[in-house]
């Protein structure tokens, strides 16, 4: 297992980190993906933290703040101490009939913390994220609760999920400007098969210093190894075992003629080293620059077992290239222009000093 600094931070994670949404079995949105009780829960946090991992992360809203006392309980349970276990969770979605009961206002994110720290049995989170963006708050207040959040210590860093670019950079400039908590990480979609943050939030990352923390690393499981061409269903062209076949989620974004080709790609790669081809998917994500930490999430010990030895496998420069084209994104306006607009500005860069820390 290797470590990564999260973002700009001085917080060191585990390249991939435990996700918890399938940890509870309250029916609700997450109920597909869920389904685990406590044993199995411990089970696997013990598995994953033997294995190197110090990272879990949760939220409010998986099985109804369920997954979030199953998170604090396993960790007891197995006797990881506190001070080992770097635990995320989050907080926007929609967890009562209130008006007041979602979204990312001071009420809300306040309410929440309080919430989820007795849940988690724990007298703070070491990341504290909004789930989403949220158009009815100003991004000032989100902020200004956040940096209350940290200063009171309940939390130690702040992150966001699911934002865009822009709305990330606007945030960071009114922090600084403000001089409140800088978000530290966002939570994003990202996948061999899915390649779309690199258009945009990947340059703010790099601009503003922010880390990543991968969701959805496998495309809800289509890189998984359990769906191939041959048997691909009608509709979303996506058939056999598993959650996407009944659930859709990415696959429905997705081009299913070029993640067959990339599965195809990895299945040789996999099977010459005798693991799953949702190994070479991870390890794809791993050899990228700017990812912090990959969240897997697993119901059963074989399946973690396969998301684990991705941090053991080192692709070729020449595996890297073959995925590397074979996922790569089309064009698309501004970034079609940016390589002439460079060419015709001329002249050798002058070199930069490097950035402080």
């Amino acid at each position: 297992m290797r470590y990564n600094h999260l973002g700009q931070t001085g917080l060191i994670v585990s390249e991939l980190c435990l996700g918890a949404m399938t940890f509870g079995t309250v029916e609700g949105r997450f109920s597909h993906i869920a389904g685990l009780e406590q044993e199995a829960a411990s089970a696997l946090v013990r598995q994953a933290f033997d294995a190197g991992v110090n990272f879990i992360d949760t939220a409010n809203v998986y099985s109804d703040g369920q997954s979030e006392t199953l998170t604090g309980a396993a960790l007891r349970q197995v006797g990881i101490a506190r001070r080992d276990a770097i635990v995320a969770t989050k907080a926007f979605a929609r967890m009562g009939t209130d008006p007041n009961h979602a979204g990312n206002s001071r009420k809300h994110l306040m309410d929440e913390i309080d919430a989820s720290l007795k849940r988690l049995g724990m007298d703070y989170v070491d990341l504290y994220q909004v789930h989403g963006f949220d158009p009815q708050t100003p991004i000032e207040e989100t902020l200004r609760a956040l940096d209350d959040i940290v200063r009171s210590g309940r939390a130690r860093y702040v992150g966001v999920s699911n934002w865009a670019g822009w709305q990330v950079a606007k945030a960071q400039g009114i922090a600084g400007v403000r001089g409140l908590e800088r978000i530290a990480s966002i939570q994003s979609y990202y996948t061999l098969a899915g390649r779309d943050l690199e258009r945009e939030i990947v340059p703010m990352m790099q601009s503003e210093g922010v880390g990543l923390m991968v969701w959805s690393p496998l495309a809800g499981g289509l890189l998984s190894g359990k769906y191939s061409r041959t048997d691909a269903g009608e509709g979303r062209g996506v058939a056999g075992e598993g959650r996407v076949a009944k659930s859709g989620g990415p696959a429905d974004y997705l081009d299913m003629d070029k993640v067959y080709a990339l599965i195809d790609l990895m299945r040789p790669m996999a099977e010459g080293r005798g693991i799953g081809i949702a190994s070479i998917a991870l390890a794809w994500l791993l050899q990228r620059p700017f990812v912090s930490s990959v969240i897997v999430g697993a119901t059963r010990p074989e399946q973690l077992a396969q998301n684990l030895a991705a941090s053991d496998v080192a692709l070729t420069p020449a595996e890297i290239a073959a995925l590397d084209e074979a996922s790569a994104l089309g064009p698309e306006y501004p970034g079609w222009m940016f390589p002439g607009q460079l060419s015709r500005r001329g002249g050798a860069s002058p070199r930069r000093p490097a950035p402080l820390g």
